[in-house]
């Protein structure tokens, strides 16, 4: 097969299609036949698959990682960690260092910052947490609770889409959640299902519908009555694009997720409940930092304001609830914004670790900004991870924040170089 037939392959249904199209791939590239990336010190922690919303399932989300030359690439699914093994056996076919996380939308309305917009877009009182550093041991009991989560999210993703058609009463377009958006998942195999499926299916029937291009904008602006920006024009106009229906996917998402979005749902569990379990399983509970948000580079969010009002508030909040880590991405935020969330961490003792949040095809892996001289403490928190989910896989008492930990005695940058020359063992 050529190259191109087996990166197609990557996106096939079955995960052992996909593996033995990646294994295909590596023999070429040792080969010569394909040329080989140039591998750099860059890391990325937050890529989403196919089994949370992303172009890319995990052997395909590891081959783009290899072929943008990352040193390390993690898995941060929604709700899920159904494509954890596929990924780690992908990180072995091609020789990169994986890391295994999660993210998942955690009630606060029973802490200090009830009423308070985090960094949920849609809601009050809820926040995203990363579950970092999964060791691999505790993935089946993890998905316990995350099955516990999908079901729940599912009963308001029944009740989501029934709002959305109510929105869309008049334009032709119905959805069915059985038929139009639960094929779109991997919810049979583990997966999740999120607002960005509701609003696929939905791009699709558009597409059906009105096609691409001018007519497609017409229908945005006069059916739908929603506004498309120049640049959203621009890139609507590119009728050719291979992931044409995410640019649309990314029109809905900024102007229809809070007119269909139902609030405090009971698949977002408490933070008090939950955080526990997590740092029980040897999960370094995450934060991920929003910030109060101007322009959206990937173009699906408006301006907002989300934590920096009240930011010297939340990170002593947290500190009591558990947490042991902030996330935040240099892409999305500005100078005085970073360095005012890293001074709070050091202040506060908590990790720092970063990430890019892919889970569209026009995003790249890299993040250049991570190549600046302040964020090099974040290449070290990544190959503590590394070193953390090998050390807790073989001995939850043996994590970078266990109890029982030998390096307790150790501070927290002293930690964090004890678990990243771990971790730089696991170097491919």
């Amino acid at each position: 097969m050529t190259r191109a037939e087996l990166e197609a392959q990557l996106a096939a249904p079955d995960a052992q299609v996909r593996l033995d199209a990646l294994r295909q791939l590596r023999v070429k590239t040792d080969r010569g036949e394909i040329p080989r990336p140039i591998r750099t010190e860059d890391t990325n922690n937050h890529v989403h698959t196919t089994y949370s919303f992303s172009a890319y399932s995990p052997a395909g989300a590891v081959w783009k990682a290899y072929r943008s030359g990352l040193a390390t690439v993690g898995i941060v699914d929604h709700d899920s960690v159904g494509g954890a093994r596929e990924f780690i056996s992908a990180g072995d076919i091609v020789g990169i260092t994986t890391t295994v996380g999660a993210e998942i939308r955690l009630s606060f309305a029973d802490t200090p910052l009830a009423g308070r917009r985090l960094n949920s877009p849609d809601e009050l009182s809820a926040a995203y947490v990363a579950c970092h550093g999964i060791p691999h041991t505790q993935l089946d009991r993890f998905d316990a609770l995350l099955g516990r989560i999908r079901e729940l999210r599912n009963e308001r993703n029944r009740a989501q889409t029934e709002k959305l058609n109510a929105l869309l009463a008049g334009s032709g377009i119905t959805l069915d959640f059985e038929s139009d958006v639960l094929p779109l998942s991997q919810a049979e195999r583990g997966g999740s299902v999120t607002e960005r499926h509701l609003l696929y299916a939905l791009a699709r029937k558009i597409e059906q519908s009105a096609g691409r291009g001018e007519p497609l904008i017409r229908f945005l602006e006069s059916t739908l009555a929603m506004p498309v920006s120049a640049g959203a024009r621009r890139l609507l106009l590119d009728e050719a694009y291979p992931n044409y229906t995410f640019d649309v996917l990314n029109v809905l998402k900024s102007e229809l997720v809070a007119k269909f979005f139902i609030a405090g749902g009971a698949d977002s569990l408490p933070v008090g409940e939950v955080v526990p379990q997590l740092r029980e399983m040897g999960i370094i509970p995450t934060y991920c930092y929003l910030g109060d948000v101007g322009e959206s580079p990937t173009g699906d969010k408006k301006a907002q304001k989300f934590e920096d009002d009240y930011l010297d508030e939340l990170f002593p909040v947290l500190r009591s609830l558990g947490f042991e880590a902030v996330a935040y991405m240099p892409s999305r935020n500005t100078e005085a914004q970073l360095s005012r969330v890293m001074k709070l961490c050091a202040k506060h003792g908590f990790m720092e670790i970063s990430g890019e949040d892919i889970n569209q095809p026009r995003q790249s892996f890299v993040c250049e900004r991570l190549r600046e001289p302040q964020y090099a403490h974040l290449s070290d928190s990544t190959w503590a991870l590394v070193g953390h989910e090998h050390a807790a896989g073989q001995d939850p008492a043996g994590g970078i924040f266990a109890a029982g930990s030998a390096d307790q005695e150790l501070d927290l940058p002293g930690r964090i170089a004890h678990f990243r020359d771990l971790g730089l063992q696991f170097r491919r």
